[in-house]
């Protein structure tokens, strides 16, 4: 318990808080379209299963594959001579798939590519809306998952900031979106992270061939550091935006 009251434990839980939330926008949007397609009366009940959905299904893959990383110690096979386990595999898959997702991303914010996950879906009734967006928050929630395993030591602070920044995500969506709109140089610097934590659990997957590990407290303080620069080019940069493509 003392672990958690830590200044490192309240680092990382406002840094994974941030990250989900800025990380998460493009989820919102996608659920707000499919959302859009619903009656009127119906949008409310919609956006309140989505949260309540959206938290366990995120706590519920958030344990599980903790639990796997954490006790799947058991080899698996052999490189070289080095074992490989269940926790490095999903480690190096994890990793693998975040920097994609974040390059994929990142290309697609400049080169001026777009997602088209559920756009272009006919109107349907509501249990098959909402079954889209079970399923669009699976995939947008899965790198956000990742991203806490990455850098969280304490699974109780993961679940803590995953369930936040879903209540900020709810409550405050259009606001989140508006700002970010207005300073898209801030998702490309989550996207950033994104990649930052993909090679850490990446290289954290393939231990047993280097048996070295990169301290997660680097991450924070280059976060941190990076995130403090760009307050400052906000402050500095004024009313003036940079434009991105969406």
């Amino acid at each position: 318990m003392e672990d958690l009251l830590t200044l490192n434990a309240l680092l990382s839980f406002v840094t994974l808080a941030l990250l989900e939330i800025v990380l998460g926008i493009d989820n919102v949007i996608f659920v707000s379209i499919i959302l859009g397609r619903m009656p009127e009366q119906d949008r409310a009940r919609g956006r309140k299963l989505w949260m309540i959905i959206g938290i366990l299904m995120r706590t519920g893959l958030l344990l599980g594959l903790t639990t796997l990383v954490k006790h799947g110690d058991k080899p698996l096979f052999a490189v070289a001579g080095n074992d490989f386990t269940l926790r490095h595999i999903i480690l190096f898959a994890g990793g693998m798939f975040l920097l994609y997702k974040a390059v994929m991303e990142i290309h697609a914010k400049v080169e001026g590519g777009e997602h088209q996950a559920g756009t272009n879906a006919k109107a349907k009734g509501f249990a098959a809306l909402m079954a889209q967006i079970i399923v669009v928050d699976a995939v947008f929630s899965f790198d956000s998952i990742l991203t806490a395993i990455g850098l969280g030591n304490h699974v109780e602070v993961m679940v803590a900031a995953v369930v936040v920044a879903m209540f900020v995500m709810f409550f405050f969506a259009h606001g989140i979106s508006t700002f970010i709109e207005k300073h898209p140089t801030l998702k490309m610097l989550a996207l950033s992270f994104l990649v930052m934590v993909g090679f850490m659990l990446f290289f954290e997957g393939l231990e047993p061939l280097h048996h070295s590990e990169i301290p997660k407290g680097y991450a924070y303080v280059a976060m941190a550091f990076s995130f403090a620069v760009e307050l400052l080019n906000m402050r500095v940069r004024g009313r003036q935006v940079v434009k991105l493509n969406k």
